[in-house]
């Protein structure tokens, strides 16, 4: 485990598990979900980056320049969150207060390439900088997959977006509808008993969630972008992307019009997740 300290906040990353954020706590408050307990579901704790796409994939097959990707199916018959989440990385670079990680994409991913993030750590904030960079030209989106704690604590969501996605069987029709009743997240609801798990169309940066004693601000570039959103009964993920899921599995001219970015060989494309936190008294 790599630690990370600024005055009294630290953090935690994990580089042999997906090189994610494992922990992070504020003013004694643990913000994320931990490793114990989901020993056996990596996808269920931390921070982690998903690339070189998020969400889910299809059948875990995209056509790419006349030749059909298939991809490991890691989510029933759909792949999910892209190939970098459940891999070893390694550390390029470490400070007290800051970090960058690497990782390769695996040769499931037959265009190559190497994935990076850098976290930076201060007292008010942690800043998470990714990129991916391409091997061979390929398509490419990133995001963020972070699963913040609420189990015991009222804790609401404020997600600034008008429209969702339509989804059959967990997968975006190619619809968007207004928000309306749960899914509305605009007045900053208490999440309590809503279970969302819905893409959320162009939202605005920046979000919140909020504890009793602390308000954390996520501020996502590019912006507007797609955010989805989960809330299991333990925690609230909310989750910005450059691309939408399924993406990759578009007509060439429709993924681009959502944010996937077609790279040229050694081309980068890159976004930003920062979580700035405010302390307050308890209601």
């Amino acid at each position: 485990m790599l630690h990370l300290s600024a005055g009294d906040v630290q953090a935690s990353i994990a580089p042999e598990a997906g090189g994610r954020l494992a922990s992070l706590v504020v003013a004694g408050r643990e913000l994320l979900v931990g490793r114990a307990g989901n020993e056996g579901q990596p996808m269920r704790w931390g921070c982690y980056l998903m690339a070189p796409w998020p969400g889910r994939l299809e059948n875990g097959r995209f056509t790419w320049r006349g030749r059909t990707i298939q991809l490991p199916r890691t989510h029933g018959r759909h792949a999910i969150h892209g190939l970098v989440w459940n891999r070893p990385w390694s550390i390029e670079e470490a400070s007290p207060s800051r970090a960058t990680l690497a990782c390769a994409l695996p040769p499931q991913w037959p265009m190559g390439g190497v994935v990076r993030q850098t976290m930076t750590l201060k007292p008010e904030s942690l800043t998470l900088e990714a990129s991916v960079t391409a091997g061979e030209p390929m398509p490419a989106a990133l995001g963020w997959h972070p699963w913040f704690d609420r189990a015991g604590d009222p804790v609401r969501l404020t997600l600034h977006a008008d429209l969702v996605q339509e989804v059959r069987r967990m997968i975006p029709t190619g619809r968007v509808l207004p928000v309306a009743g749960s899914r509305d997240l605009r007045g900053g609801p208490v999440i309590a008993n809503r279970r969302l798990d819905i893409g959320y169309v162009d939202a605005a940066s920046p979000a919140t969630v909020e504890w009793p004693d602390l308000r954390l601000r996520l501020t996502f570039e590019p912006s507007p972008a797609p955010v989805v959103v989960y809330t299991p009964w333990n925690a609230v993920c909310l989750e910005p992307q450059t691309a939408p899921p399924n993406a990759l599995a578009l007509p060439e001219a429709d993924a681009r019009a959502v944010g996937v970015r077609f790279l040229a060989a050694g081309e980068t494309m890159s976004a930003r997740l920062e979580l700035r936190w405010e302390r307050r008294a308890s209601a």
